[in-house]
């Protein structure tokens, strides 16, 4: 059967898109999902916080009860429902939940003496690393798989403008080895970014804006328009990277056990203006608009500590002698890589406010080492929030009951109170990303011919045949309606990125619609006239269900 040939359509509005109104048909009771690797829904009712208590030597505290601790959120002493403490990979105290109790979404099973697992998500950024560094840190990933126990699983992400899957979960030594190989054979763009770096310095000093620290130049509040133009650009390249580690969080949202993100940066930093300019006497720039590092970070924390991961951030470039990597360049003053300074702060902040620890300089030749001694032992607290869905952030702290000098206790700083919106946008964009869940159906497309609108813009036709079985109608006045969302990401040759409008769709018929067919939908997109990547998601809100598509789309000749 050509799912093209059946004539119905929909209503679609937006900035990106332009479209006509049609109707559709639909059916299909509620059926719980069908278990995936990636794309998990994700229903969070627990806030999971795991914590680490050293005495001052740095050691280790075991044998901590829940009375030993105090939670407070917003200053506000909570009480701590769910404790277990977890000791070389295994569950030594009972949860606060009763054995029999029914499972709460989100709380994870820790049954005293059960073995407790990890979760790693690899993250390889290829945007600003340079290869032979990159490669330095993956290949002692790869030597140490060993590590990984048999409750333990990995899954493997790079990015390069765009994100691969390299590896979905797997605990398999030799598929993770063939997908690390995979990793160093792809090519890394650090190299490009240093030349950015080196043009927006020669730029400067032909212009004579190049100045020694000192001059009263030196000391301007702020950027010229040289420094303006490579800020923006380098602070948006960050921000896309960021954005690529923040969807890969998405895509991996509930896997079981200890959730941690190897975060291997090519080097991020905290102020591009500070980075830019590259100068200690310079003072702290007025110019409000510059984004810093909470700004452009915050996104990645806040996914993070909603769905309980910890991120170990990997210093790639390291310690350099010789300016080989685009993000540790430029003078020592007063024996400080500003530079350097403005990359590890980045991993410091992400570590700090999600429970991890940087591997800075030396610690990145032990990457799987050093997270896993630092994950198999913590103590695990789980309270239930007043939920209010208003995507507000609310401050976690974890500290003992009783001080005692010299220890210390290291755990996330906060929580993101998500919106249903939120959550919904978290979970179709891990379906458009890592594809549907086992059992899906296809959603066939159709792309018209690409038609210039004037000298940047195309339109492009699209029909989507959307299955019947992937949609639930509900009898509304005679008729049968459904409520549907639809998304599209575009992602053009240059790695830009159009924002994500959800769009509302009504499907109304007269009839109830045959199991098999397909509700066609057709609309026309605006895009720029370039190369383009598309990812097409529709979401049935009654049954949770998502069907997706991905396109290229290429400019009319």
């Amino acid at each position: 059967m050509n799912p093209f040939r059946s004539k119905t359509r929909a209503a679609l509005l937006g900035a990106l898109l332009a479209a006509a109104l049609p109707a559709g048909a639909q059916q299909q009771p509620a059926q719980e999902a069908p278990p995936s690797v990636f794309g998990e829904q994700i229903d969070v009712r627990v806030v999971n916080v795991e914590a680490v208590v050293t005495d001052r030597e740095g050691n280790r505290v075991q044998n901590l009860g829940p009375s030993d601790f105090r939670l407070k959120v917003d200053g506000k002493v909570v009480p701590v429902e769910y404790f277990s403490e977890v000791r070389g990979g295994q569950a030594i105290a009972a949860s606060g939940t009763e054995a029999e109790a029914p499972p709460v979404p989100g709380l994870p099973s820790l049954a005293p003496g059960s073995p407790v697992g990890t979760s790693y998500v690899v993250f390889i950024d290829n945007v600003f690393s340079i290869g032979a560094r990159r490669n330095e840190v993956l290949r002692t990933l790869k030597e140490d798989l060993g590590r990984l126990g048999p409750e333990d699983r990995m899954a493997i992400v790079s990015y390069d403008g765009r994100l691969q899957m390299l590896s979905t979960w797997s605990n398999s030594e030799r598929d993770l080895s063939r997908a690390i190989d995979n990793a160093i054979h792809e090519p890394s763009y650090g190299a490009q970014r240093l030349a950015e770096l080196r043009m927006f310095e020669t730029s400067n000093s032909l212009t004579g804006d190049r100045i020694e620290p000192g001059s009263r130049v030196s000391f301007a509040q702020r950027l010229d328009i040289d420094e303006l133009g490579f800020v923006e650009r380098l602070a948006g390249q960050v921000d896309r990277a960021v954005h690529g580690a923040v969807s890969t969080l998405r895509g991996c949202a509930a896997p079981p056990g200890r959730k941690v993100m190897l975060l291997l940066s090519g080097g991020w930093p905290f102020s591009p203006a500070d980075y830019a300019i590259n100068n200690p006497n310079r003072p702290v720039l007025s110019t409000s608009d510059m984004p810093r590092g909470e700004e452009i970070l915050r996104p990645l924390v806040d996914t993070a500590n909603r769905l309980g991961y910890t991120i170990y951030p990997v210093d790639v470039p390291g310690v350099e002698a010789q300016a080989t990597s685009a993000l540790s360049q430029g003078p020592i003053a007063g024996g400080i890589n500003i530079r350097e300074r403005e990359n590890e702060a980045s991993l410091q902040y992400v570590a700090e406010q999600t429970g991890g620890r940087p591997l800075l300089n030396s610690s990145r030749a032990k990457t799987l080492e050093t997270v896993a001694g630092d994950t198999r032992s913590y103590y695990w607290l789980g309270f239930t929030p007043t939920w209010q869905g208003n995507d507000k952030r609310h401050d976690v702290k974890v500290e003992l009951a009783r001080p005692l000098p010299g220890f210390k206790v290291r755990s996330r700083e906060s929580f993101l109170d998500l919106s249903r919106k939120a959550e919904v946008s978290m979970m179709v964009e891990s379906a458009m990303l890592f594809g549907n869940a086992p059992g899906s159906l296809p959603m066939p497309v159709q792309l018209g011919a690409a038609a210039a609108s004037g000298r940047k813009l195309m339109q492009v036709p699209l029909t989507l045949a959307i299955p019947v079985e992937s949609i639930t109608f509900v009898p509304v006045d005679g008729k049968y309606v459904s409520e549907l969302e639809l998304r599209i990401a575009a992602q053009d040759e240059r790695g830009n990125q159009a924002d994500m409008p959800v769009v509302p769709l009504t499907l109304s018929t007269d009839r109830q619609p045959e199991p098999g067919g397909h509700v066609r939908y057709e609309t026309t997109l605006t895009l720029r006239k370039l190369r383009h990547d598309l990812t097409i998601a529709i979401f049935d809100p009654l049954s949770g269900k998502i069907t997706t598509a991905a396109v290229k789309v290429a400019p009319p000749k």
